[in-house]
């Protein structure tokens, strides 16, 4: 008997890197799941490999775009009944840089990427859980929603403001069964790290792709990037039963790069 069986989650940027290893985890589990993204060919692709038949459907749609993020609930919901778990994990920068000389395209991308989808999905999915009474709303956030590095303020400054928005958020809805908690990964070497890294690199100092991966391993305790499996077992807890006393909580899984 699976942990959350009979459960039905949604997830963002669901069909690579973590969102997809937090896909896998919750069918293993015995949820069905509805994973996201941009990609119409990566997304048949992606349910092809995780070959779970029908307990398992993909939503066409761009995390930037309101009416795509809100569209995922319904879609949820009209193909299952019910959305019992949504998980907020799209994110990202394209290309970053220090202040004085960041874009306006730029911050407006990471801002309406790494906030406003947040708080639309969020907003639209506790509108379906309050009448019911139960749910969990699970948000990848970062490290650098607590810490914040130069050359990536739009990145530091959307997550944390993620993590005020889960905060005020989980305790609007913790008496009504519902919870809502953010992850804060370390540096995992996802399909978008290793696409933005390179200029990200640049922009923080630090020169190369490598560099910049032994960096943030280097704060570390366990001097190695994390995996996408330790953030996905981390949103299963938050997911199930058990996890129902924990909200408002912001829960590192960075190796213990953060010292507070």
């Amino acid at each position: 008997m699976g942990k959350l069986d009979g459960k039905v989650a949604a997830i963002t940027g669901g069909t690579r890197s973590i969102g997809r290893g937090m896909a896998d985890a919750f069918l293993a589990e015995g949820a069905s799941v509805v994973v996201n993204g941009r990609s119409e060919e990566k997304g048949q692709r992606c349910l092809e490999e995780m070959d779970a038949g029908d307990r398992a459907a993909f939503y066409q749609g761009d995390a930037t775009d309101q009416a795509a993020v809100e569209g995922i609930v319904d879609f949820a919901v009209d193909t299952y009944g019910q959305l019992d778990i949504m998980c907020l994990n799209s994110g990202g920068v394209n290309m970053t840089a220090p202040v004085a000389q960041m874009s306006d395209e730029e911050w407006q991308l990471e801002v309406d990427w790494n906030l406003n989808h947040v708080f639309w999905g969020m907003r639209k999915s506790l509108q379906h859980m309050i009448p019911r009474e139960t749910g969990r709303i699970i948000v990848t956030s970062s490290v650098e929603g607590k810490l914040g590095k130069p050359g990536i303020p739009g990145y530091a400054a959307t997550k944390h403001a993620v993590n005020g928005l889960v905060k005020a958020a989980a305790h609007e809805v913790g008496t009504l069964g519902i919870t809502v908690n953010s992850i804060l990964p370390g540096i995992i070497e996802t399909d978008i790290v290793r696409e933005t890294g390179p200029d990200s690199a640049v922009a923080m100092g630090v020169g190369t792709y490598d560099a910049l991966i032994d960096m943030f391993a280097s704060e570390s305790a366990i001097k190695r990037p994390n995996k996408v499996e330790e953030v996905a077992a981390v949103a299963v807890l938050l997911a199930s039963d058990v996890g129902g006393g924990i909200t408002g909580a912001m829960f590192p899984c960075d190796g213990g790069s953060m010292q507070f």
